[in-house]
Order: C-alpha cells, then structure tokens, then sequence
C-alpha cells in the first residue's frame, strides 16, 4: 500500500499534459517536467535514502516523507505559474523514495532468498497499480471536474495510508544498523555485473516513459482527437504488469535472469511497432505489450541485483533506484524534444533504440549461467 500510495502521486500530470500547456501557456517540454522533474528528484533523493535505509527505523522516514508529499500536492493543486508547480513536483520526488526503494530494502533484508523473486514481482506489481491509477486519476479529475482535484486526493491517500501503516510497522520493523561489514556504495559501484542490471533499469524506463509521455499528444490529436479522460483509460494498458513481474520472479527461478531480460525485451521491441500502426486498437494492444516486456525486464533486473549482493541492499537499491529514474527524466525530456521536432513515428523508432540494452544484458546474463552451471 505504501509503493501504491506513493506511485499515486508520480504521474498526475502526464494524460494532461496538453491541457497544462493551455492553462499555464506553456511549452510541450515545461509541461513534461511536470513528471520529468518529480522523476529527478527521486532519483537524487534515492543515494541518501539508500544509505539512511541501512541505518534509521522504516517507520520514522515514512512518517516524514509522506507529511512533505502530501503538503507539496496541495502546493501543486494551488498552483498558479508552471514553474511552481514544476518546483512542488520536485519536492515530491525527492520525497518519494523512503516509500519506495526504503521498502524495497526492506523486503531484502528480511525475506529469505528463495522468496525475493517473487516478492519483487509483487513490489513491482504495486508500483504498476498506483502508477496505472495514477494516471487515471489526472485524466479522470481532469474529465469530471479539475486536474488539481487529482493532487488533493492523491495527497490525501498517501495520509492515510501512512497512518495505517505506521500502526503496524514497528513490531515487525528491523533494527537497520549496519554492522562494521557492511557494503558500501564504493564497493557495489565497482562490480560491473551490477552496473548492467542497473542500466537495464535506465534504458527500459527511458523507453517507457517516451511512450506514456507523448501518448497524450498523440491521442488528442489527429487523426483521433481525444479528450483527457479518454486517454486516461489508455493507461490501463499497465493492467498487464500486474502478472508481468510476478510472472518475471517466477520465470526467473525456472530460466534464470538471462533468458527473462531477452524475453522482456523482445516483447518490448515488438510492441513500439504495433505503437506505428495509426489505429486506436493498435495502439491499446501495443500499450499492453509495452507494459508487460517493461515490467518483466524490470522485475528481473531488480530480482537478480537482490540475489546478487550479499549486504547493503538498500544502498544496492537506491543505485538501482537512481539509474531507473534517471533513465525516466532523460527520456521525458528527450522525447518531448523529439516529438515536438519530428512527430510520433520518430519518437517511436528513437525507443526501439532503447531496448537494445536489456536484450545485450540477456544475453550476458545467459552465458555467465551457462558457464557456472559446466
């Protein structure tokens, strides 16, 4: 519920972005850092949340963090200028990850290792919902009534959702200490093998959010012409993640991580080009398997760095963290620059590009567990 809560309020503003650029004047990229930049402030805020994750009780930061949230929606839904809407979004991505990558340490810490591959399936899964409802929720506020009421509910769940979880927390809570072995980031930042499961992140979230963040652009105008709350629905593409990184842990166990990354991968690549077929159906059917490729590689590169490292997992995380974000903000603003200049067909073949990363990582992790296993 945590992850859900906090993914809620990451993509408010992306099925809306046409409409932010009438009511504020703005331009298509001032209007994309409405995500872009909640998406970067997750990022720079995950390297020390990581490391407080090794050190400080989950409930304290949990507590804190979702008070700031909550007050920075409540900025946004008053917001006047882009710019401050643009700078709240920022201070809740900066926010959001003692909900997010300090939970997933958690679950490391305490879960023994034959049970973390699917138990990152299911984190991911979580972050599918409140990222799915996420979007319906801007679309839909903004069909009913006002995009800004998306912030005050949003706000509001992530309270109490935070209340409710700071009454259970602390009887199953570890210590969190670290011990004098513990791994540090110098240590994790030098193995190569982590350094390629953290870019799969970056270049599977850069390919993803190039879709999801133009897809309003390219839904409202022709030949489809489509108001927000219609392409609000659009996102429940992300449906088909909730079985995808379940499936990933499990498929992972059974095959291995290699073998999962070229398959996620390949549906990926194959999905961006059913996105070029001009056709409303094309388009959902493309969605779906964008989502599910994404979300599979992405479980399987967040299982394997897990069962990779034998401590500092919430360091471990936070780096991953850091790289999967930054891959998002890069790709936000890459391809409103893109799309802006060459229109969707461009933007499309620009996130093929993208997929090449995890496919090559595949096929790495394939042949290391085809040598260990001789």
């Amino acid at each position: 519920m945590l992850v859900g809560a906090a993914f809620l309020n990451i993509y408010i503003t992306q099925p809306v972005q046409p409409l932010l650029v009438a009511d504020f004047s703005a331009t298509a990229l001032e209007a994309a850092r409405s995500v872009s930049w909640v998406l970067l402030g997750i990022a720079l805020a995950n390297l020390p949340f990581g490391l407080l994750a090794d050190r400080v009780r989950l409930p304290w930061l949990i507590g804190i963090a979702s008070v700031v949230l909550a007050l920075a929606g409540m900025v946004c839904a008053c917001a006047a200028d882009i710019d401050v809407l643009n700078t709240a979004r920022l201070v809740q991505g900066l926010s959001i990850p003692a909900l997010t990558t300090c939970v997933a340490a958690y679950l490391a810490r305490v879960l023994p290792r034959e049970r973390l591959n699917v138990a990152m399936g299911r984190y991911v899964a979580a972050t599918v919902i409140g990222g799915m409802f996420s979007r319906m929720l801007g679309g839909g506020a903004a069909a009913l009534h006002d995009w800004r009421t998306a912030f005050v509910l949003g706000s509001g769940a992530v309270l109490v959702v935070c209340a409710l979880a700071l009454r259970k927390l602390p009887s199953v809570d570890p210590a969190g200490h670290t011990t004098a072995g513990e791994v540090g980031y110098g240590q994790l930042l030098r193995r190569g093998d982590l350094w390629l499961l953290m870019a799969c992140g970056a270049a599977g979230q850069a390919m993803f959010s190039t879709i999801f963040n133009t897809l309003p652009h390219r839904l409202s105008s022709s030949p489809f012409e489509l108001g927000a709350g219609v392409v609000g629905l659009f996102y429940l593409a992300y449906l088909s993640a909730i079985w995808a990184g379940p499936a990933a842990g499990r498929l992972s166990d059974r095959w291995g991580h290699g073998p999962t990354l070229l398959a996620g991968a390949a549906a990926m690549a194959a999905s961006l080009g059913v996105l070029l077929v001009p056709s409303l159906t094309a388009i959902a059917l493309g969605l779906l398997g964008a989502c599910g490729g994404f979300f599979a590689v992405h479980a399987a590169a967040v299982g394997a760095l897990n069962r990779k490292v034998e401590g500092g997992h919430g360091r471990a995380n936070a780096l991953y963290v850091l790289c999967y974000y930054l891959g998002a903000s890069g790709g936000i603003s890459f391809s409103a620059l893109v799309y802006q200049r060459y229109g969707w067909v461009v933007t499309i073949v620009s996130a093929m590009a993208f997929t090449t990363v995890p496919f090559a990582v595949g096929l790495f992790e394939s042949r290391v567990a085809g040598r260990e296993a001789v």
